[in-house]
């Protein structure tokens, strides 16, 4: 049963049931995967909607009709005349794109993403149905083929995920997040959630023992109070990991201590600082581990007080205050804020509202193509942020790391446009200088300044990316007829023309994604004659387009690398289902990705490109997931062939004590112990430490596994992680 904040009134009521009968009708000959009728996916995104983040009637019916348009006979129009233009608006938001793809960027996911975000700045309910849909589809992702599976993860991580952070839906993210390591990592997935399982009683018995005298503190001074113990993510526990480079054990905050406390409106700033009173009254606090999200709340509208103590048993334990009202909002975020919306202590409402008017502006000023929207947008989705002030006392949240002309984009464009520097803290500052939490800054301008292409090595915001891009392309048109009279004359003087299909072969060839950045350069000087030649050759018997044509796999001259033959890329574009299958990298060409640099037993995914050689990335590579969650066509299922014979390189790190002979024990594991190769070694000591980065050659990941257990024996040796780096 679908389960809203308030009861449905009839006339409610009989609207949901008319959605939910078209839809069960529209899809009534369809099934899923896993072989259930259709319309179990759109009810369950109904419940998520109504359940898990809270929405009313409007955005279940909108979940019940969210495949109806894309995958049967049913049109916009039928829906706007049966249920009306809102709901008509955000299923059109919600409907792919069919038979369509920008051509410069060949990624269909992120036109659709694209379009998707564009009714953000109508509804933002299409953002939220849709993160529910994306909850239902990773639940039931065993029923989909491996390549899918990586392509719909990767999607996650990178987007989604992050999304749902920044909505503020904390619990739909941390799923969101676990179920994408599950499929890009299934054995570590599998690995964590054993130990977490396994550790559990013991976990609780220590979290009885450590709340039992905060408990007797809270009742003692009436507080109305429940507390919960919070056990970490799977996949933040193997962030933390990787971060640290340490094993499972060695991780002594997986579980979190959440106090929530019911307290009226006007109160809950003062009563949450009362139980941080009550807390380290018992425990001793890690002060540079205080978090005021109260005073100051996250842009997602967060507000809690987060405090870490050491425990009687010398473990630090992160303890979280809340109301009950922040409580709501950090489980249903952005939904939660309009059952608050006239609360006197919703002082997070214009942190939000502030965030969106920044992702509208965006989405409004944006005409770049839709890869270059989705990263401008992976921006927005920066977690971490410090607080800023103007000189008149305002406060502005930015992204960590952020910049003078952060700053001053986020005040207005034209400011961004025409700033020279700025003082901070009263004291003058250069355009590149990184801000930090509490700094007063001045943004000093000239109108003689314009937009540089140095200034994106500066910037972290989408916002200033933005508008730089904009700035830097209305400079360039004014050199647009210039430029382009050049190229038609170059184009000439080797007996072709500059046909929109001849230019659009030679802005593939020097990589110009742009018309305008193209004839800009010719107008400059940066592109020329030669240029042209390079391109057309010198004997002109045939135009230079068809000799393409003729030689479509001919190698890069400039780049080195292995070529798929043609005739493995015929039987991939005859036998699509290969791409669910896998394929064994000693039977075709392939290139290790230096990113990641993975060794047999790794989990893999392979990208294939005409002409190329296909890129073997690590399933969980950040690199490989950016590729998968905008290119999933060219995302092929691969697998180790299981007698490789060559090695391959990889690396490890060691961490230990500098005593006598601890090099040359560490080299005799290695070359005459264990018989591997050692690439490169590279050595720093200080202060009776050694860090040793050493890069050799491998047959599996079982040997190199072998290694560090190996290594991590010897008595002076205090950490071994492997690293994934190009040395």
């Amino acid at each position: 049963m679908l389960r809203v904040w308030k009861p449905l009134n009839p006339q409610d009521k009989a609207e949901v049931r008319k959605a939910f009968n078209l839809a069960a009708d529209a899809h009534q000959d369809m099934r899923r995967r896993t072989g259930e009728p259709y319309i179990y996916h759109p009810l369950e995104v109904a419940r998520i909607v109504a359940g898990e983040i809270g929405l009313g009637k409007t955005s279940v019916i909108c979940a019940l009709l969210h495949d109806v348009v894309e995958d049967t006979d049913y049109t916009l129009d039928d829906i706007e005349n049966i249920f009306g233009k809102k709901v008509a608006r955000i299923i059109d938001g919600l409907t792919k794109i069919k038979g369509f793809m920008d051509k410069g960027t060949g990624s269909v996911q992120a036109e659709n993403f694209k379009k998707m975000l564009f009714t953000l700045s109508d509804d933002v309910r299409v953002i939220l149905i849709k993160l529910a849909d994306r909850l239902h589809n990773m639940r039931t992702l065993d029923a989909m083929p491996v390549h899918k599976q990586l392509k719909i993860a990767s999607e996650t991580t990178y987007l989604y995920a992050p999304l749902a952070h920044r909505f503020g839906l904390y619990s739909i993210k941390t799923e969101l997040e676990d179920l994408s390591l599950k499929y890009t990592e299934p054995e570590i997935y599998k690995s964590i959630t054993a130990k977490i399982e396994s550790t559990e009683k013991e976990r609780k018995r220590f979290a009885q023992r450590f709340i039992f005298p905060i408990k007797k503190s809270l009742s003692k001074n009436n507080f109305v109070y429940e507390i919960v113990f919070r056990t970490k993510s799977v996949s933040s526990i193997w962030n933390k990991m990787k971060e640290k480079g340490i094993p499972f054990e060695e991780i002594y905050d997986i579980t979190a201590i959440r106090i929530i406390i019911d307290t009226p409106p006007e109160k809950e700033k003062m009563d949450c600082w009362r139980v941080y009173s009550i807390i380290t009254d018992h425990y001793r606090p890690k002060i540079d581990r205080l978090r005021d999200w109260i005073s100051i709340p996250k842009a997602n509208g967060y507000e809690a007080l987060h405090t870490t103590v050491m425990s009687q048993d010398g473990h630090w334990v992160e303890v979280q205050i809340r109301t009950s009202r922040m409580d709501e909002i950090a489980e249903k975020g952005y939904a939660a804020h309009w059952r608050y919306k006239n609360s006197p202590a919703n002082v997070s409402e214009s942190s939000i509202n502030n965030w969106l008017d920044r992702i509208r502006d965006m989405l409004q000023s944006n005409d770049s193509s839709a890869l270059d929207f989705i990263d401008d947008f992976k921006g927005f989705l920066i977690t971490d942020e410090i607080y800023v002030f103007t000189p008149q006392g305002e406060l502005r949240n930015l992204p960590v790391n952020s910049s003078v002309i952060d700053f001053a984009y986020a005040i207005h464009s034209e400011i961004g446009n025409t700033c020279i520097g700025a003082k901070v803290n009263h004291k003058l500052a250069p355009l590149n200088q990184k801000l930090k939490s509490g700094d007063q800054v001045e943004i000093i301008t000239s109108k003689k300044q314009t937009p540089k292409e140095d200034w994106f090595n500066y910037v972290v915001t989408a916002r200033a990316r933005t508008q730089i891009k904009q700035g830097i392309k209305e400079e360039r048109k004014k050199y647009a007829e210039e430029g382009k009279n050049l190229m038609e004359n170059y184009f000439r003087q080797f007996s072709l023309e500059p046909t929109p299909s001849n230019i659009k072969q030679f802005q593939q060839k020097y990589n110009y994604n742009s018309l305008i950045d193209l004839y800009y350069d010719f107008a400059k000087g940066k592109l020329g004659i030669k240029e042209v030649r390079d391109c057309c050759g010198a004997e002109i018997k045939e135009s230079w387009i068809s000799k393409i044509i003729k030689r479509p796999f001919a190698r890069n001259r400039n780049v080195e690398r292995k070529t798929l033959t043609e005739t493995v890329i015929d039987e991939l574009k005859k036998h699509k289902e290969l791409q669910s299958k896998p394929v064994e990298l000693q039977k075709i060409s392939y290139e290790i990705a230096n990113c990641c640099m993975p060794i047999p037993g790794d989990e893999i995914v392979g990208f294939i490109e005409p002409g190329e050689a296909i890129k073997i990335h690590h399933t969980n590579c950040p690199v490989a997931i950016n590729q998968m969650s905008k290119y999933g066509n060219k995302i092929i299922h691969t697998t180790w062939n299981d007698k490789e014979t060559v090695g391959f390189l990889s690396g490890i790190e060691i961490h230990g004590i500098d005593n006598h002979g601890f090099i040359k024990e560490i080299i005799g594991v290695i070359t005459e112990k264990l018989k591997i190769n050692i690439k490169s070694f590279h050595l720093e000591t200080t202060g009776g430490i050694i860090d040793a980065r050493i890069m050799l050659y491998v047959y599996s990941l079982k040997e190199l596994k072998n290694l560090m257990d190996h290594l991590d024996k010897v008595p002076d040796v205090k950490k071994v992680r492997r690293i994934g780096a190009k040395d």
